[in-house]
């Protein structure tokens, strides 16, 4: 495996629903923290939510060898921020108040406590450090986590204990986002990472502030569901031109990428409220009451995370086309190895040697007697014309190498950088002693052209060579008997013999030479069959079969990719293409605390 799996984790269906305690797995100091060094999952979360976590847990895991450690962050800061809020209470949900200098989030954090909390005035920035407002007990440790000191706690005035709408909601009033003091911005950041929701006052001046748009609402689309925008101070205007500006700012939103929570749809919550009179506040307190109950604000805003995590390590898992190894790329492969080792020319030489072997056992003696003679003076000769030309070794050795380089090609075509690195890797250290590793295998297979069968038909065909011979030489003798007087004159007979026997010699070795044709033939490609699948073994057992493993790897780990941004929506993206503009904002933006927020653009410059 590329990387260990995380050991000792318990199923999930054993800890869904079970709170973590301190000591036990999922705690802090306990074993399952221990080996693969990252955070454990369990607790309350389930269903979908616990399978994209785990998903993501195992991608992380699986990736370590494969993806710089940088590109794996993102994610392995989403896995620590939910197995850190799992521990705490379930029961509380976290809302930071964030806004511009002036923009009166103070005087909103107030109102709905219902007695001066946070300090409000015309000195900017007032805010120096985030104030906490809790409706209920046992929010100790969510405070602890946002390292808010116990001096900066406070509990609301109007309504108190009995305030049942707002149990469980912890506010926070953060320092202004646009704050001269880096430390201000600085904490602000930090908190956007950490909190389970966010309601974003703007005023009217500078609610397309561009370094509110680029630098967080753009950014932050992905987590509309858990975004509240509130225009404030519309008592500084007519109800026309309020809901002017309100509509104007939903077109911004909506150019953001933010999906706006309209007509029962899912999304950004988005009203006009007046702090300072009064106006809309309670419908503000009356959505958060509702907000709060439901108790899905920790789930949603740890979803919006894995969205963003994935959206950014998208290109490192996910290839452009369909990756693989297809069968025409492994036959391909196959066929430059036969050419390297010489398959194709080793199945020649068997085939003449074989139909050579037939010709000088068949053929006449005088034939044979010739061809005896030529080979001798052959062998002898220094003419260069008369050697066939040797191969020269490295020739072999860089066809090896190019066939393994275009195969490792072939197979990392498409495939994300990591993973089609992974691939050549694979492949550049199997055709180290690959050339090597096929000499030693011809060798040891031997020459196929060295010792050929014979047929069963050749003595029957050598001996009627044999008796081709005698009847020349009897026919011969016969006329010399003749012509010496010894044997009594009859032409014909001894003609006709010796004719038969001369004709006869070449019609038996022609015969043999046909005959030999086919299974000459037969043998040759069976001589190269065998020495192409034994390359061709050799190259898979060296090449293709540790690509093979690499690509297995990237489907491993691009399946649990898809199962942790979500299966539907990755899955239709792939298949289509893309998606449209609400479904590419939620994945392509960025989480709370994961975005690196760059300098902020100064100034009331509307966003277009």
């Amino acid at each position: 495996m590329i990387a260990r799996r995380a050991a000792g984790r318990a199923a999930p269906g054993d800890q869904r629903g079970t709170a973590t305690a301190p000591g036990t797995a999922g705690a802090p100091g306990s074993e399952d923290e221990e080996g693969d060094g990252l955070p454990p999952l369990g607790g309350a979360y389930g269903g979908v939510l616990r399978a994209r976590l785990d998903a993501l847990h195992e991608l992380v895991g699986l990736s370590r060898t494969r993806v710089e450690g940088e590109t794996l962050a993102e994610a392995g800061r989403v896995l620590d921020e939910a197995a850190a809020r799992q521990r705490l209470s379930a029961r509380h949900t976290v809302v930071a108040i964030a806004g511009a200098t002036g923009s009166g989030k103070s005087t909103l954090f107030n109102a709905l406590a219902g007695v001066p909390v946070s300090e409000t005035g015309l000195r900017r920035p007032t805010t120096a450090a985030p104030v906490a407002l809790t409706w209920s007990e046992g929010a100790a440790g969510l405070l602890d986590r946002l390292g808010i000191p116990g001096r900066l706690r406070r509990r609301p005035l109007a309504g108190g204990a009995a305030d049942a709408d707002l149990q469980g909601l912890v506010l926070v009033d953060l320092p202004d986002h646009d704050s001269a003091v880096t430390a201000h911005r600085d904490t602000v950041d930090r908190l956007l990472g950490l909190v389970d929701a966010v309601i974003w006052v703007v005023d009217p001046e500078k609610y397309a502030d561009a370094a509110l748009h680029e630098r967080y609402l753009r950014p932050l689309a992905g987590h509309a569901e858990v975004t509240f925008v509130v225009l404030n101070q519309i008592d500084r205007l007519g109800t026309e031109a309020a809901d002017l500006v309100l509509d104007d700012l939903r077109r911004l939103l909506d150019e953001d990428g933010v999906a706006l929570g309209e007509h029962g749809e899912p999304g950004a919550t988005v009203l006009s409220l007046s702090a300072l009179t009064g106006e809309g506040v309670p419908e503000l307190r009356e959505m958060l009451g509702r907000f709060v109950q439901e108790r899905t604000a920790p789930e949603r805003r740890l979803s919006a995370d894995i969205d963003a995590a994935a959206a950014r390590l998208r290109p490192v898992y996910v290839a452009d086309g369909r990756a693989g190894l297809g069968e025409r790329a492994r036959e391909e492969f196959a066929d430059r190895l036969a050419v390297a080792v010489g398959a194709g020319a080793a199945g020649e030489a068997a085939e003449r040697v074989w139909r050579r072997g037939a010709i000088r056992a068949c053929g006449t003696p005088w034939l044979r007697l010739y061809r005896w003679y030529e080979r001798i003076r052959a062998h002898g000769s220094t003419d260069p014309r008369l050697h066939a030309p040797v191969e020269d070794e490295l020739t072999a050795r860089q066809r090896v190498e190019q066939a393994v380089r275009i195969v490792a090609d072939e197979a990392s075509r498409g495939l994300p950088v990591p993973w089609a690195q992974a691939v050549r890797e694979a492949a550049q250290r199997g055709a180290e002693g690959l050339p090597e590793a096929l000499d030693e295998l011809t060798a040891t297979m031997g020459d196929p052209a060295a010792r050929p069968p014979r047929p069963a038909w050749w003595p029957a065909a050598v001996l009627a060579q044999v008796v081709m011979t005698f009847l020349q030489i009897f026919g011969a003798l016969w006329l010399a008997g003749q012509i010496a007087g010894v044997v009594e004159p009859l032409l014909w007979p001894p003609v006709l013999i010796m004719v038969t026997g001369i004709v006869g010699g070449p019609l038996v070795e022609w015969a043999c030479a046909a005959a030999v044709r086919g299974p000459a033939r037969r043998y040759g490609q069976e001589a190269e069959r065998r020495l192409r699948e034994a390359a061709a073994a050799c190259g898979r057992a060296r090449v293709l079969d540790p690509i093979a493993a690499e690509l297995m790897r990237y489907r491993e780990v691009r399946e649990q990719y898809v199962t942790a941004s979500g299966a539907t929506r990755v899955v239709s993206r792939i298949a289509g293409g893309g998606a449209g503009r609400a479904g590419a904002g939620r994945m392509g933006a960025g989480g709370f605390g994961g975005t690196r927020f760059g300098p902020a653009r100064t100034g009331g410059a509307r966003v277009r």
